[in-house]
């Protein structure tokens, strides 16, 4: 066991990637591979690239757990983490508990499967970056000598698979076509309009960022993206969308039966922040 960092610590590495994981044993292995052989790379070609992964696993009844720690073991508990929860709470809950005891100035979350590309991470780095470069040219035109670190950079960018709608819209039966377009529309009037899809498990937060949205998030299961785009706009936070490639891997954890659970939750979101019930802290 190691000390468990907080996210209102000081940043101790440049990123940090959370990995939520249920019952993965069988496609955790791949993904983590693929991970790390990027991630080693770039750190051998560049040694201000710090990086850890943390691995939280969601209270999982296989050898997810057994599997997390051959990497630890592998790569050192510098690089490789695990969180692990006891019981099953939801993925919501299993990328909140690995964002705030991460030690990243950047803050990735992916999921298990390896469904996008890990590489694809850059396009999201280079978006918060230009983001933080538009704040700093604001700040000396106002005639003002600071330097803007990229963890205060309150910044969030959305891995998006919004262009693969009209192949996948093609493909589809056609009862699940109607349900996704009743999704959506149920997450414009929850959430609002800005992002085409909610729901990619690929997204980027500066450290700034995720003090605000991790310590408010509520929402514990599926809709925890819904409720992070709404709670983006509440606290102003620059909220980008970039396409990612993205691949199906088979033994996805979402099926029909998840939709009504989803407007379930995106009901329970809605009446608790318009009644006040909720309190957003800042």
């Amino acid at each position: 066991q190691v000390r468990c960092p907080h996210i209102f610590d000081p940043a101790e590495k440049y990123i940090s990637l959370i990995i939520p994981a249920y019952n993965e044993e069988h496609r955790l292995p791949g993904a983590l591979e693929e991970t790390l052989t990027y991630l080693q790379r770039r750190a051998a070609n560049d040694s201000t690239f710090t990086y850890e992964v943390i691995i939280v696993d969601d209270g999982s009844a296989d050898g997810t757990k057994r599997v997390a720690f051959e990497f630890v073991k592998r790569h050192s508990v510098d690089n490789v983490r695990v969180i692990l929860l006891g019981k099953n709470h939801g993925k919501g809950e299993a990328i909140r508990k690995g964002m705030l005891h991460s030690r990243g100035e950047l803050l990735l979350m992916l999921d298990a499967d390896g469904a996008t590309r890990i590489d694809d991470m850059e396009k999201l780095e280079n978006q918060i970056h230009a983001v933080a470069k538009k704040g700093q040219q604001s700040e000396d035109s106002a005639g003002r000598d600071s330097t803007i670190r990229i963890s205060d950079v309150p910044a969030a960018v959305f891995g998006s698979r919004a262009h693969l709608e009209e192949k996948a819209l093609a493909t589809r039966k056609w009862y699940r076509n109607f349900l996704m377009k009743g999704f959506h529309i149920v997450v414009l009037l929850a959430a609002g309009s800005g992002i085409r899809d909610t729901q990619c498990g690929f997204k980027m937060f500066t450290r700034s960022a995720a003090r605000k949205l991790f310590l408010n998030i509520r929402l514990k299961r599926w809709c925890f993206d819904v409720e992070l785009v709404y709670l983006c706009k509440w606290f102003r936070v620059s909220m980008n969308e970039i396409s990612v490639n993205w691949t199906e891997i088979p033994g996805s954890k979402v099926n029909l039966l998840s939709i009504p659970n989803m407007l379930w939750e995106m009901a329970i979101m809605s009446l608790g922040y318009r009644t006040g019930i909720w309190k957003i802290y800042s």
